[in-house]
């Protein structure tokens, strides 16, 4: 497997992954389309990683994290180039978290549990290898999470089975234990967990937890 990384997204959750890929001796380059963030990017990873456009980072690895506010998915997708990301590996780190404020601690979608962000996607580039991956979680424990000792679960979801043998050993070796939810719209069951895992957060100020799935 090669060790690149590419991630679609600039914001806090693409560079909690970049600089947590690099740490793990993968090349990684980072993609954004506006040219005014390439300092700031530069600056909070060090300048360890490369910067690009979207299509761009299509081009760079077999491997792909799309870590894009979810509204701006389906546009990130088009931009990077759907033939550009054709055969290719998507972990689609995004949830559908719509604009209207939080109630009591619970935030809305604008998706319904009929359909997932993810399905949307997979419809929009049919070809692409998405995953669903790294949405229950926040960006400080996606890599190496400190549990002290006990490994949290993370739950993925796709159609194409060699994506997700290839995801689950990226996820090994970064820390996860990994349960496979099924094809596409498993990722119903999975993004709701976003709602369910940020209620501690916004009503406490409570966000250093993971989900584990006991037997």
């Amino acid at each position: 497997m090669s060790k690149t990384m590419g991630i679609i997204g600039s914001g806090q959750v693409g560079i909690a992954l970049a600089n947590g890929f690099h740490k793990h001796g993968y090349k990684v380059m980072i993609g954004t389309n506006d040219p005014e963030k390439h300092s700031t990017i530069k600056e909070k990873t060090n300048g360890d990683v490369t910067i690009g456009s979207f299509s761009d980072v299509a081009n760079f690895s077999d491997v792909i994290i799309l870590a894009v506010k979810g509204s701006a998915a389906e546009e990130a997708i088009q931009s990077a180039g759907i033939d550009a990301l054709k055969n290719k590996i998507v972990l689609d780190a995004t949830n559908p978290i719509a604009d209207a404020p939080p109630v009591n601690g619970v935030l809305s979608f604008f998706t319904s549990l009929d359909e997932s962000l993810m399905e949307r996607l997979q419809n929009l580039a049919p070809k692409v290898k998405f995953v669903k991956c790294f949405s229950c979680v926040g960006n400080a424990l996606m890599i190496d999470p400190d549990f002290g000792g006990v490994k949290p679960t993370m739950f993925i979801a796709g159609n194409d089975e060699k994506a997700k043998k290839t995801t689950i050993e990226i996820l090994t070796e970064i820390g996860w234990e990994t349960e496979d939810m099924g094809k596409a719209e498993g990722a119903r069951a999975i993004e709701p967990l976003c709602i369910l895992w940020c209620i501690p957060g916004i009503l406490r100020g409570q966000w250093m937890h993971a989900f584990k799935l006991l037997r």
